[in-house]
């Protein structure tokens, strides 16, 4: 066996910074810590920016960073870990992506940030000094990286594509109900 260099300790120390976060992150949606809301503020708060049901999509986003994190760190079943976690911050980045790039203005910097990490060492792998390495990759094989991206992908793209449609119909109802649409303006 050779010993370890650069690169391992590099991918071992993106990857202990980008899951720690992601766990801290999801923590605060599963359980409140670090002082985050737990699933029921969490839930409340993904209702109102169109994740419904609240609760289960809190939970959803909870798992896939707590999970997916955790893994990352661990550097075991990586390209589902990357995935998992990449996939959850193209959620919140569509939250955020109406306030424009940087997070100062609410923006989706820090988001995609996190998913662009996630999803780079599910390609890369991740190095040496992991558990995926110590289990002979069982559970990391070549064939993971594009099917579980591919999966997350497909996954993600219908879950914000039906959050984009809910927020879209109250504009178009607005719009109706201002021509032929007086009971809903007079309470007829």
């Amino acid at each position: 066996m050779s010993a370890f260099d650069r690169r391992d300790l590099g991918l071992l120390l993106l990857r202990l910074g980008a899951g720690g976060v992601l766990v801290a992150h999801g923590t605060q949606k599963l359980f409140g810590w670090f002082g985050g809301h737990g699933l029921h503020g969490t839930g409340q708060f993904m209702e109102s920016v169109g994740y419904r049901p609240g609760k289960a999509s809190a939970a959803a986003a909870g798992l896939a960073e707590t999970g997916g994190g955790t893994l990352l760190a661990l550097g075991l079943a990586t390209p589902a870990a990357g995935a998992a976690a990449a996939g959850a911050m193209a959620g919140a980045s569509a939250v955020h992506a109406p306030n424009g790039f940087f997070n100062q203005g609410g923006g989706y910097e820090y988001a995609a940030t996190l998913g662009l990490a996630a999803t780079g060492l599910a390609i890369t792998g991740p190095g040496r000094l992991s558990l995926d390495h110590a289990l002979r990759h069982v559970v990391d094989r070549g064939w993971m990286v594009p099917t579980a991206l591919a999966a997350t992908a497909a996954v993600t793209a219908l879950v914000v594509g039906v959050r984009n449609r809910r927020l879209d119909r109250p504009e178009k109802e607005e719009g109706a109900a201002g021509f032929d649409g007086q009971e809903a303006l007079f309470g007829e």
